[in-house]
């Protein structure tokens, strides 16, 4: 088996809410229909779902690994994304033994961890 990728799928509240944030953080929306859409950023990416399942999405988490921790927070912090979407919330950076990372729920509650590891 050689994998090219893996792209999870994630549920939404409100799905043009959240392809409007996910577009504003950067991601592409590569292709999209009444009910999922696709996202990328630089390669990486994952489906959109129109469906809210609560258990679904109050469990669901995803870890992005970038390079530049400080750069991107300080990115998303001039967005200021939780004005413009209710339920988005951003946190400071945590350092921990393995990396450091920070969070960020987007509008349907769904908990990103964007970090990176320690070399």
């Amino acid at each position: 088996m050689t994998p090219k990728g893996i792209r999870p799928f994630i549920g939404s509240d409100d799905f043009e809410q959240s392809k409007d944030f996910y577009r504003l953080i950067g991601f592409t929306e590569n292709w999209s229909s009444t009910t999922m859409s696709y996202f990328d950023l630089g390669g990486f990416g994952f489906y959109l779902q129109d469906a809210h399942v609560e258990d679904w999405i109050n469990n669901s988490m995803l870890f992005l690994e970038i390079e530049d921790l400080e750069k991107t927070l300080e990115h998303f912090k001039s967005l200021d994304l939780p004005s413009k979407f209710k339920k988005v919330r951003l946190s400071e950076i945590v350092h921990n033994d393995w990396g450091s990372e920070f969070f960020l729920h987007d509008p349907s509650g769904i908990l990103w961890h964007i970090g990176r590891f320690a070399k």
